[in-house]
């Protein structure tokens, strides 16, 4: 079991955070912005970031090359539609891809946008988590989470109509 603090201050502990969220053991902030038969994407439970997506494997896998064929078309699939969602309706230009073998979750990739206010913290990868710890700890604010709250409806309502 681990302890995770979510974005909104609650603590939780729990196994695995994808298969909590993926199974509906806990809620995800927003709740589910999108699902298929093998994908889960929600907002990041941890960086109040508008748009921050995770699109994670329902089932407890680690490595990309576990998937299964139907897999790997369902996730490129939702990965590709989840980004016209993110440009279209968020204004979202420019998205980092994240995935780790090492988690201590299962398979998901994050799908972190690149606001004009990060760029204060560089451009490259090293720049992400100085930008997530940033979110964490000075946009933890009612303002920045109606706002994180109204990205993921948008998306909600393109991705689901």
């Amino acid at each position: 079991m681990s302890k995770i603090t979510l974005f909104n201050g609650k603590t939780v502990e729990i196994g695995c955070l994808s298969c909590a969220l993926t199974s509906g053991e806990i809620e995800a902030v927003g709740g589910v912005i999108v699902e298929s038969e093998y994908f889960h994407a929600h907002q990041d439970v941890a960086y109040p970031i508008e748009g921050l997506v995770i699109l994670a494997s329902k089932r407890h896998i680690k490595c990309f090359d576990e998937l299964n064929d139907l897999e790997k078309v369902d996730y490129i699939n939702l990965l590709s539609k989840i980004r016209k969602a993110q440009r279209g309706v968020l204004g979202i230009e420019h998205v980092y891809y994240f995935y780790n073998e090492d988690t201590t979750h299962h398979f998901h990739t994050w799908m972190v946008p690149r606001y004009n206010w990060m760029y204060e913290f560089g451009r490259s990868v090293e720049s992400v988590r100085p930008v997530l710890l940033h979110a964490r700890n000075r946009l933890n604010n009612a303002e920045n989470l109606k706002s994180v709250m109204e990205g993921i409806e948008a998306l909600k309502k393109e991705l689901n109509p």
